[in-house]
């Protein structure tokens, strides 16, 4: 008698697990904008939502550890007059956040470390190139303040925020609406899917289609892509009979998938999360009340199905917390923060480990804080992979670093003097104009606490003169 064999892997086990209540972040009018993003950024130091709002659009920045009720006057950050349709935390920077909207601009907000008293209405700078909606944003993975969006215009523009420059914009490869878009693990190439039911693989800085796929799924629905660490492509989408599927593809093989997974015919779009380290994809799908996830290897099947993790609210959207913000001693291995109709929801993917020594087969090195490249480095033609960091002794956040913009001279036409790595706000000394600057707001200052001095004098004054009259 044939004995079956159990596949062996560490990630067999892995089980989900929503956070308690006081955990949650309670009383957040999630939007209900039907845009199929994921409406939830989240990063080792702050959540951010997209929110309700009237008159334009919001979306609401957290501190992870201000959980439980939101106070409904809590400050937002709103500037958009139209609704928000996308949000992207920088992956060099903890406080630099990109949104995208309806009104046709991204705008890009340095987040303080305390909570602000009012509203942050004022970005670092907007950026303006779409001529319609942009739903779309995805910071580069290497290289310093490059930030990609893609409107509805079928364009997408390549920007460095360090200048407000327009870095590349492909505007001829889709003839249709952008549904995704993802970099590659060193940015070099862009994974696209569009309303024409094409896959295409890019290279942004040819402006030209590598690789390419018609109709990777039958079915009419919109399509999603991901990279995997290997240079493969995990799509979902839906079959001919409104099922759901994940295929994974090599690019330099387009004919057929090289593994297909069906799983049911619900009409959410399902969104993928791929975890490099661990090559685990998890789907979730909007208005489903479950997380799916699968482990990819290098063996038939290719794509093995781990598990469920079921709720009883459907999810709105989800936030899929980076590496080094997981908790390592508690061996977790992915966070995702699940947006209901008032609340986020913090849901743990752990696996089960007897020892409490940390686990360096579940926690290879990963992409830190730091660029490997500068956005001008990038543009010329240079790759580079990510630079990564040890978890070992759990992950501490560099300090506070602002994001400076450099406005080019439009009318100084001048080439630049040999290659010049630029220098990042945390290294760079205080410039004659920010001397000039502070010392101009100090006096401002100084004299304004001085009318108010006068002031209070004035109406002590009046004060005492209403004591006598009474006397």
């Amino acid at each position: 008698m044939s004995r079956r064999v159990v596949r062996q892997s560490k990630f067999r086990h892995v089980f989900g697990q929503a956070a308690k209540a006081d955990q949650a972040y309670e009383d957040i009018r999630v939007s209900k904008v039907t845009w199929d993003s994921a409406f939830c950024a989240v990063n080792p130091k702050f959540l951010a939502i997209i929110v309700e709002a009237g008159g334009g659009g919001a979306f609401i920045v957290l501190p992870l550890a201000k959980t439980g009720r939101v106070d409904k006057n809590y400050p937002l950050v709103t500037g958009h007059t139209g609704p928000v349709l996308d949000i992207d935390w920088c992956p060099h920077n903890d406080n630099v956040i990109a949104s995208a909207s309806d009104d046709t601009t991204v705008m890009v907000w340095q987040i303080p470390d305390y909570t602000p008293v009012r509203n942050i209405t004022e970005p670092v700078i907007t950026l303006e190139g779409h001529s319609k909606r942009v739903g779309i944003l995805s910071w580069h993975p290497t290289a310093r303040n490059v930030l990609l969006s893609a409107g509805g215009d079928n364009v997408i523009i390549i920007w460095n925020v360090g200048t407000g420059e327009v870095l590349l914009s492909l505007d001829d490869i889709h003839p249709d609406v952008i549904h995704s878009v993802c970099w590659n693990s060193n940015g070099s190439l862009l994974a696209t899917t569009c309303k024409d039911k094409t896959l295409r693989i890019i290279d942004p800085r040819k402006s030209q289609v590598v690789a390419e796929r018609a109709r990777p799924h039958e079915g009419a629905r919109p399509l999603r892509a991901v990279f995997t660490a290997d240079g493969k492509l995990l799509s979902t989408g839906f079959s001919r009979m409104s099922e759901r599927q994940l295929a994974l593809w090599d690019p330099n093989n387009f004919e057929e998938p090289v593994a297909l997974q069906e799983m049911d015919t619900s009409n959410g779009v399902l969104l993928p999360f791929y975890d490099p380290d661990s090559s685990i994809v998890y789907l979730c799908g909007k208005g489903d009340s479950s997380i799916r996830y699968f482990e990819i290897t290098d063996e038939p099947p290719f794509v093995h199905y781990l598990n469920t993790f079921s709720s009883k609210e459907p999810q709105r959207g989800m936030g899929f917390m980076p590496k080094r913000g997981l908790d390592v001693s508690k061996c977790e291995i992915a966070r995702f923060y699940k947006l209901h109709e008032r609340k986020c929801e913090p849901i743990v993917m752990t696996v089960p480990r007897k020892s409490d020594l940390f686990q360096d087969d579940l926690y290879p090195d990963t992409p830190g804080p730091e660029p490997a490249l500068e956005a001008d480095e990038w543009l010329s033609g240079q790759d580079a992979e990510p630079v990564l960091i040890s978890l070992k002794e759990g992950y501490v956040p560099p300090k506070h670093r602002e994001l400076r913009i450099t406005k080019r001279n439009i009318l100084d036409a001048r080439p630049p003097a040999g290659p010049r790595r630029s220098q990042s706000a945390s290294d760079s000394p205080l410039s004659q104009h920010t001397l000039e600057t502070l010392l101009e707001e100090m006096k401002a200052l100084r004299e304004r606490v001085q009318a108010q001095e006068e002031r209070i004098t004035a109406l002590e004054n009046m004060l005492c003169e209403l004591v006598d009259g009474t006397d």
